[in-house]
């Protein structure tokens, strides 16, 4: 007798995205979240910024599921009426020397199917953002950004209404194979020891989800998660009036980041980053790298050219959860129904980074498909 259909472990915004779409058909969708509610670690730690599906390899899972998230995640905001800015993004080069750079991205960006990227012209450039440095630039008009709490929040009603249950505050103890399913052993809130039985398994645990898959008996060496720390600073008012777009430089070439960049939110506000700090262990440091600070405006002043040292405060940091190592090439999102590796009904969600949240409703229907 199993106690659910299907189980999904970890409650950001990927694992509220496959809820909702799962309990949609299934009933028995249970959530566990270790966290006390959804969305407390990658989730809300972030830019907030609805990608167009610019930087990623032909083919990928990164470009196939952000292009079609993005105007999945665009309808799902207009039909809920959840906060959102098609503000567009201007990716800018600081010396004649990036000016190739930016015609290959604007290639990778057409063979991925983004069909708006153009380059303007030095007068575009200048009515657009008259305040920054630009020797050139490429536009993308449908990047965006979104209230991300309330993306949650909706996701999280909408698998609610059609019968899915959440525990939140339990955390995973170990995860048995049984017969036709799994055995669940899990510590809830009150650090109370129980086990349930569940015929399948999302494992979309994020910066946990390699441990998550080896406690099920699927250990890989290549899908160990190393945390990747990025921090963000704040541009103090006035200054904050002086950009109206996100404006991105030109991207590491191996894509451990997409550069310090400017984003703009919901409120008005700006801020940079997020940098790239590789950690030497997996520990959850959510402090901001106040030494930082100098690295941040000298990289934001090649095309911020207003800014000064003052103007910025340190905000926030996150982490990702990346497969892909330090100076390695960028790795694609591991997303894979288990059965050929013995593990039938084990869906494994493993480095979902950016562009995961562009990508969740799309991501959802992938794993839908896959359940």
């Amino acid at each position: 007798m199993f106690d659910a259909e299907i189980t999904v472990i970890g409650a950001g915004v990927v694992g509220l995205a496959i809820a909702a779409k799962l309990s949609e058909n299934n009933e028995n969708v249970f959530v566990i979240e270790r966290n006390k509610t959804f969305g407390q670690e990658t989730s809300s730690r972030n830019s907030e910024v609805i990608h167009a599906g610019i930087y990623y390899p032909q083919n990928s899972l990164k470009a196939k599921l952000c292009v079609e998230g993005k105007k999945l995640l665009y309808d799902f905001c207009k039909q809920y009426e959840i906060p959102f800015n098609n503000c567009g993004k201007l990716i800018v080069a600081s010396s004649d020397e990036e000016i190739p750079l930016l015609e290959d991205l604007k290639k990778k960006a057409i063979n991925n199917r983004v069909v708006d990227i153009r380059f303007l012209s030095n007068n575009e450039i200048q009515d657009l953002e008259p305040n920054i440095k630009a020797v050139g630039a490429l536009i993308s008009p449908s990047t965006g950004i979104v209230d991300s709490h309330s993306l949650m929040k909706q996701l999280e009603t909408n698998a609610a209404n059609q019968g899915a249950q959440f525990v939140y505050g339990a955390e995973i103890l170990n995860i048995e194979k049984i017969e036709n399913g799994y055995e669940i052993f899990l510590n809830d809130s009150d650090k109370q020891q129980f086990s349930f039985k569940t015929r399948k398994i999302v494992n979309s645990a994020g910066l946990e989800s390699d441990k998550i898959s080896e406690m099920v008996g699927f250990v890989k060496k290549s899908l160990k998660i190393t945390f990747c720390k990025g921090n963000y600073f704040r541009v103090n008012p006035p200054k904050n009036k002086l950009v109206k777009h996100l404006v991105y430089p030109v991207p590491n070439p191996n894509m451990e980041g997409i550069g310090i960049h400017v984003t703009i939110d919901m409120g008005g506000g700006v801020k940079l980053g997020p940098d790239v700090q590789w950690m030497s262990e997996n520990i959850y440091d959510y402090k901001v790298d106040h030494t930082q600070q100098k690295a941040f405006f000298e990289s934001a002043k090649q095309f911020l050219p207003f800014l000064e040292y003052d103007d910025l405060t340190a905000e926030m940091a996150g982490i990702r959860p990346k497969i892909q190592k330090p100076g390695e090439p960028i790795r694609d999102f591991y997303i894979k129904e288990e059965s050929e590796n013995g593990f039938p009904g084990f869906v494994n969600l493993i480095g979902i980074e950016s562009p995961g949240l562009t990508s969740s409703l799309a991501i959802a229907n992938y794993v839908s498909k896959l359940i």
